[in-house]
């Protein structure tokens, strides 16, 4: 690492940008990729039914009610919004709120969705982190620290505990659509202390007492 060199490494995006117009670059002004990059301008879903199995199944609300039919639980990932396909439902009769993917229920696959950005659903004040890597090669003390389970959140507080090869975070405010197979990131400050992959994160009891029984079909309003 001590031979590599990073030419723009000390200038901000912005001013990037600025030299980058000025030496007429084509690109100077192109969007930031923000997905999946390597794969090029095609369909994401298209893309991924050429290496992932695919097995429709039921989307149930959090009343049990089937509410849609998902085309595999590989393609949808927790808090997504877009592709659902359901929303024309009104869940209890009311408002035409956003559908957003709550809980992916691999055994019996099924795919649970509730209404509205800010349902408890989609809410997790704890997660459990694996495979850790630390900057510093040990993990920190157990304290308080800050952590990012999502790109580009904010900081949230949480109290951090050590664990054989992994970690246990709580935090100060439930944390919106923890999603396991993501990782989490920890600071102190603006040190970046290192991560884990989350391995699991707290799911209302609800959502474990829906996954059994029949699911029963609705119609759209």
């Amino acid at each position: 690492m001590s031979q590599t060199l990073f030419p723009v490494g000390e200038l901000k995006k912005t001013e990037v940008r600025r030299i980058a117009a000025e030496i007429g670059l084509p690109n100077a002004k192109k969007k930031d990729s923000t997905g999946i990059c390597f794969i090029g301008e095609r369909p994401f879903r298209d893309f991924l039914q050429r290496y992932l199995n695919r097995e429709p199944g039921p989307m149930l609300d959090e009343r049990g009610h089937e509410v849609g039919r998902h085309v595999g639980l590989s393609f949808y990932t927790l808090g997504q919004r877009q592709g659902l396909g359901i929303g024309g439902v009104r869940e209890g009769g009311g408002e035409h709120a956003p559908w957003y993917v709550a809980h992916k229920d691999l055994a019996h696959n099924t795919l649970h969705v509730v209404q509205g950005h800010d349902h408890p659903w989609l809410q997790s004040s704890w997660l459990q982190a694996e495979d850790a890597s630390w900057v510093a090669g040990t993990p920190p003390a157990a304290g308080p620290l800050a952590a990012k389970t999502r790109y580009r959140q904010a900081d949230a507080v949480c109290r951090f505990e050590p664990a054989d090869g992994g970690f246990m975070l709580h935090f100060d405010t439930p944390q919106w659509a923890v999603t396991p197979g993501q990782s989490a990131v920890l600071y102190d400050g603006e040190v970046c202390l290192g991560g884990g992959v989350i391995a699991r994160a707290e799911l209302p009891p609800v959502v474990a007492a829906a996954t059994h029984g029949r699911p029963r079909r609705r119609r759209a309003a």
